[in-house]
């Protein structure tokens, strides 16, 4: 993933029938998908287009919680990005998670109930 700050840099479209979503996509769009999930956890990446355009993923859900389109924004530092969200009226909806490949995140919302991400990755150095 690229290094820029408070930009848009992925979606995640999480679903209960990731094969149906998927051949959507595909038709509307002539996206492409890579596994890089496991086969309990299906996570389905589509790469950047030719013109630089964002990356992104449909997420199998199991059919735990809801189906959902979320866009991310890459930021220096998820805790700051949380308390300023909640100190301009949103709120975080989950706590902040860390991936085994150092990647940091979590969903909040926006004061009239907007659902979005933020994410950080780990430093250059780590």
């Amino acid at each position: 993933m690229s290094t820029i700050s408070n930009a848009v840099t992925w979606f995640e479209v999480g679903t209960d029938r990731p094969v149906e979503t998927e051949r959507f996509y595909a038709d509307v769009f002539g996206w492409s998908f890579a596994e890089e999930g496991t086969p309990e956890a299906s996570y389905r990446v589509v790469p950047p287009g030719p013109d630089g355009s964002i990356q992104g993923a449909v997420r199998a859900t199991g059919g735990v919680g809801p189906n959902y389109a979320v866009f991310y924004v890459q930021v220096p530092d998820v805790a700051q990005a949380c308390r300023q969200a909640e100190a301009a009226g949103g709120t975080v909806l989950a706590p902040a998670r860390t991936t085994p490949a150092g990647l940091t995140l979590t969903h909040l919302a926006d004061p009239v109930g907007n659902r979005f991400g933020v994410f950080a990755t780990p430093p250059a150095d780590a």
